[in-house]
């Protein structure tokens, strides 16, 4: 007689949920990071987020903690819990744009377009880009933001044979060295960086939210190709609360 086969539990293969906790503050940090809870605005009460979410006070303290951690929100004590201004940390021995940079740690990196359109170059573009002054250079103004919140106002320049084509893209969305990479098929090697400090102006001040006349840095970087033709000259400005930078030097 055959023998019965006793049918395997169904609760040995299934895959485990994830921690209450965890979905709590995967929800969260999702609407931070689309702008729903903007910098140094409080979240909800521990009462209010137990009641939305349906968990104890335990659980919503243990994804709050994990959002500390995380450095998107601090506690000021007897109040609350607010939205911290996010800290991007680039590497500048690689040659990486900011969306490649952040694509790790969960930030949210997005663009406004706010000019695209050619114009004569200046004796500073013209040097960059190896052209004569006044000839035409494509030129890309964006507002970048990190988790929806302002961090910097780029100002690129290309010469026109590569500019011409940006139009054609999404460029909210897409990092510029993708883009020049992948769509146009222009292989980028190196870039020159010089960085300072200078204060905000007016203008400025408005784009980024902060106040005028605070500390800003500023970023000019000349990108080559791989034959060492110039390809960009942007010169960014960003929140010097917003940004770290890093690179590991020789000594030798």
């Amino acid at each position: 007689m055959a023998q019965s086969t006793k049918p395997l539990s169904t609760a040995a293969h299934s895959i485990p949920s994830a921690p209450r906790y965890r979905t709590i503050f995967d929800d969260l940090k999702y609407r931070i990071g689309k702008g729903e809870y903007a910098i140094d605005k409080q979240l909800p009460s521990e009462r209010r987020l137990m009641e939305e979410y349906h968990a104890s006070r335990v659980t919503v303290r243990h994804a709050l903690q994990q959002l500390q951690e995380e450095k998107l929100v601090h506690s000021q004590k007897g109040k609350g819990h607010f939205v911290s201004c996010p800290t991007a940390v680039q590497n500048l021995g690689q040659l990486l744009g900011l969306g490649e940079s952040l694509s790790q740690t969960g930030m949210v990196v997005t663009s406004k377009v706010l000019a695209l359109e050619e114009a004569p170059a200046s004796p500073e573009v013209a040097e960059a880009l190896n052209i004569e002054m006044n000839d035409r250079v494509t030129c890309l103004q964006r507002l970048r933001c990190i988790n929806a919140q302002p961090a910097s106002f780029n100002t690129s320049y290309f010469p026109v044979d590569i500019g011409r084509y940006l139009s054609e893209y999404d460029l909210e969305r897409q990092d510029l060295f993708v883009l020049i990479e992948d769509r146009l098929g222009i292989e980028l090697s190196t870039a020159d960086l010089v960085m300072k400090i200078g204060k905000s102006d007016k203008s400025l001040a408005v784009r980024l939210g902060i106040e005028k006349g605070e500390t800003v840095f500023e970023i000019e970087r000349l990108t080559f190709d791989t034959k060492g033709s110039p390809v960009d000259f942007g010169i960014l400005k960003g929140r010097s609360d917003t940004f770290q930078f890093h690179v590991r030097v020789p000594r030798w």
